[in-house]
């Protein structure tokens, strides 16, 4: 006797929602971890003094201006 059709396809269905979930799970994971990021590096940049964080904050928008050139050639 075969496997009948209705349970093939509610088996393709728990694996599909299965791998939904594992998905949705590493998503939020990730978006947490770069979220975290961001708070440290602002973190840090805040305690900096003044000239500093400038000067870093410059070099950063200077070195991404030149990414952005670079990528048109």
């Amino acid at each position: 006797m075969g496997v009948s059709p209705r349970i093939i396809r509610a088996a393709l269905l728990v694996a599909t929602a299965v791998v939904l979930v594992v998905a949705a799970v590493q998503l939020r994971d990730k978006r947490q971890m770069a979220e975290e990021t961001v708070e440290d590096i602002h973190a840090q940049l805040d305690a900096l003094d003044p000239v500093t964080r400038a000067a870093v904050i410059a070099r950063l928008s200077s070195d991404e201006v030149k990414k952005v050139r670079g990528q048109g050639r």
